[in-house]
């Protein structure tokens, strides 16, 4: 009898749930058909392009079209373990691993060190040019931004090489030199992105209390003990939240970046895991082997974002769940 009154209680908690949430649809209708482009986006180009993942366990050939994908025969784990016995297994994984981990060490905290530096300026025409002008590359697209690069570091004219040479040097090849190359795309990057990623944190700092910065000065602090004990604790939200979206990316060191700058004479430092699948299946097209190294990447980047999440919590930091 008890369990019975139990359920029907809980019966009419969901019927009244329900009836809220219609309530509210009907309420808010405007915005709910405001929200149909962005989901009928991610449905089309994100959610029903993940079926065809079957074809890393399939022998799909490219001239038997979308047919192929269920007719072709089922082979397993076979292309995975062809990339992980492959020659170039290692070499493309650790060129991933190194020059993301470059664009995390270096590129990581430029945005946050540039935000604090604007926030310090008290002169608001000198900060709105400075905002302005570090803002500009992020709408530069990449494939003028490698043009760019090119014409600054080539050999043959650049504008680097030329100043080198004026002062007695000889030209460096930077885009062709093993030892320069991964600078350059660490560089380059951190030039692109660093003044539209100080954009959310100059917002999470316009946020901190000022009566904080008063209260410190009045206790004799200076400006670099308010930064440290005022400011970026005001802002470790937003950072922990960067850094864990940057970890769950890993993987992704710059594809474009890459494919533009780099040539056969530093694919020994250059060439990356979406140069590989680029190479192995758009030009080889190998649909079948180029998806299954996209799932190991993919699976590799789940673990590494839910670890950092994981990690966050451990620290009392706001995760992204």
């Amino acid at each position: 009898m008890r369990s019975a009154a139990i359920e029907n209680k809980e019966n009419q908690v969901v019927i009244a749930k329900k009836g809220r949430l219609l309530k509210s649809i009907k309420r808010h209708k405007l915005y709910y058909f405001l929200i149909i482009p962005g989901l009928l986006y991610f449905l089309i180009f994100h959610y029903i392009p993940m079926f065809g993942i079957i074809i890393a366990f399939k022998d799909v050939s490219p001239f038997a079209g979308v047919e192929g994908i269920f007719t072709s025969e089922w082979v397993g784990l076979k292309h995975f373990e062809r990339f992980f016995s492959s020659y170039y297994f290692w070499d493309v994984l650790s060129n991933t691993v190194m020059i993301s981990f470059y664009k995390l060490l270096f590129g990581f905290p430029a945005p946050i060190i540039l935000a604090l530096l604007l926030n310090e300026v008290r002169q608001m025409v000198f900060k709105r040019t400075i905002q302005t002008i570090s803002y500009l590359p992020h709408f530069i697209s990449m494939v003028v931004l490698a043009g760019l690069v090119t014409s600054v570091l080539s050999t043959d004219g650049g504008i680097l090489n030329s100043v080198i040479e004026f002062f007695g040097g000889e030209p460096i090849h930077f885009l062709g030199g093993k030892e320069y190359f991964r600078s350059v795309l660490v560089a380059s990057d951190i030039w692109k992105s660093i003044g539209w990623g100080s954009i959310l944190y100059l917002a999470a700092m316009a946020g901190i209390n000022p009566q904080l910065y008063e209260a410190a000065k009045i206790d004799g602090a200076n400006r670099w003990q308010q930064t440290w004990h005022i400011t970026l604790p005001g802002i470790s939200f937003v950072v922990v939240l960067m850094l864990i979206l940057n970890v769950g990316n890993f993987l992704d060191a710059g594809f474009e970046q890459i494919l533009l700058l780099y040539s056969p004479a530093v694919y020994e430092v250059a060439d990356i895991i979406d140069t590989y699948v680029y190479r192995e299946g758009l030009i080889a097209m190998q649909y079948s082997y180029a998806t299954a190294i996209g799932i190991f990447k993919n699976v590799i980047g789940a673990i590494l974002i839910l670890g950092a999440n994981y990690v966050a919590k451990r620290l009392n930091q706001p995760g992204i769940w």
